[in-house]
């Protein structure tokens, strides 16, 4: 796993991992009133447990196999789950008999689940909503067939407040591996994510850093995204120290609820990030490798709903605002993924690139620029001209950086004119 840690990243690493460590023990003393331990056939005892617990209990779960239908706990503070390391406690729930989550934690305050791998549930492995102080460490959760019959997501708090996930790994969700939504205050580091339709998506959630991660072999590497009808609006996010890299498989996300317009069926074979109506977003120090159809997307609602200004209101704003790109490392393949010839954003971004060598023979055929910025500003919706009125700022080294992809004339040839002046969106 290759990373870009410089000495201030590493101090800065530490100083943030103090600080949530010792938020963490000042409010929880890790200590825990009761202390339940169980072993391999003891699944009946375990989901009593889990129904009946209490507040301040560990549930200890010792090396073994688990089979379980699925597991819940709600309304409770201070829980922790503990295994004894991801490839010796394994909680299995391939027998499921209904869709659903395999663990599902609502309404839970200080809830910590560290050291085992869960693995082949109908629907989300691990599902944590309306939660707070919640701490994911240690975590497989994984898919044996990474394909449309796999769960929507593989760790996945929503709705919560202060999220640390770390030294995870997901793999085979049919829509993100890591998802945080709708969530304030999450940090998402040294995690993995591999064989997803998306590796890691940020949605609808403020306040979020995501950096030391590997994201790869994913349709999409990593998606921050802003959708509408939901119950918070996203923002300030930063993405940095990441390693994204040869996301360039097929999408296999779902039709319905997350494959349709609004959803991650939208990402294209061969994406490394993808901002979708989302804003305060920084993109910084990242290695952004071999995703072979864009290494960067900056697209506003408009790109996949026609109909997003109508859904404008005060937790949804379809354009992207206040977007800051600079110092990543970004290299591509020289062909589109085989899968992205099949895609209907894939398409587009193939007639991107063949347009741009019409327009301009000097290219020589290069392949579509680093960074795809869709060109569908906020005058869209005051009328005005103003160059660059949404604050895109770019600051990347090397040549092909960028394309203002002009989509909002894509469905007619005669006025489409793609161009790769980044002059107004170059940092200041």
């Amino acid at each position: 796993m290759k990373h870009l840690f410089s000495p201030i990243f590493l101090i800065m690493l530490i100083v943030t991992t103090l600080q949530f460590s010792c938020k963490n023990q000042s409010d929880n003393k890790d200590e825990y009133k009761t202390t339940l331990s169980f072993k391999p056939g003891d699944e009946s005892k375990i989901i009593e447990a889990f129904l009946s617990i209490k507040d301040s209990t560990r549930i200890l779960l010792k090396q073994g196999v688990y089979k379980f239908d699925n597991l819940s706990i709600a309304q409770v503070n201070h829980i922790q789950i503990q295994g004894d390391g991801y490839d010796k406690t394994i909680l299995d729930f391939k027998q499921q008999s209904e869709g659903g989550e395999g663990i599902r934690v609502t309404d839970v305050k200080h809830f910590v689940i560290d050291g085992m791998t869960i693995r082949d549930s109908k629907g989300d492995l691990l599902k944590i909503a309306r939660s707070r102080d919640v701490t994911i460490s240690n975590l497989h959760a994984v898919w044996s067939k990474a394909d449309s019959t796999s769960g929507g997501y593989a760790i996945y708090p929503v709705m919560c407040k202060k999220v640390l996930i770390e030294n995870c790994y997901a793999e085979g969700s049919s829509d993100a591996g890591i998802y945080v939504g709708q969530t304030d205050s999450a940090i998402v580091r040294t995690c993995k994510a591999t064989k997803n339709v998306a590796g890691c998506e940020i949605e609808n959630t403020s306040n979020a850093q995501v950096y030391g991660n590997e994201f790869h072999d994913n349709t999409a590497g990593f998606l921050v995204f802003d959708l509408p009808g939901l119950s918070k609006r996203g923002g300030h996010v930063k993405a940095h120290n990441n390693n994204i890299h040869d996301n360039n498989c097929r999408n296999f996300a779902k039709s319905g609820s997350f494959g349709t317009s609004w959803g991650v069926g939208n990402a294209s074979p061969g994406t490394g990030v993808i901002i979708l109506a989302a804003s305060n977003i920084e993109i910084y120090n990242n290695s952004i490798v071999n995703n072979n159809s864009s290494a960067i997307t900056i697209a506003s609602g408009f790109a996949v709903d026609t109909k997003a200004a109508e859904k404008i209101n005060a937790n949804y704003f379809p354009i992207s605002k206040n977007i800051s790109i600079h110092d990543n490392e970004i290299k591509m393949g020289p062909v589109f993924p085989e899968p992205a010839y099949e895609h209907h954003i894939g398409k587009l971004l193939i007639a991107v690139e063949k347009q741009l060598n019409v327009i301009d023979p000097s290219r020589k055929n290069k392949r579509i620029p680093f960074i795809m910025y869709d060109g569908i500003s906020s005058n869209v919706l005051t009328k005005n001209t103003t160059a660059n009125p949404d604050s895109i700022c770019i600051k990347q080294t090397g040549d092909n950086v960028f394309v203002n992809a002009d989509f909002f004339n894509i469905m007619n040839p005669k006025k489409w004119q793609p161009n790769t002046n980044m002059a107004a969106y170059t940092c200041k």
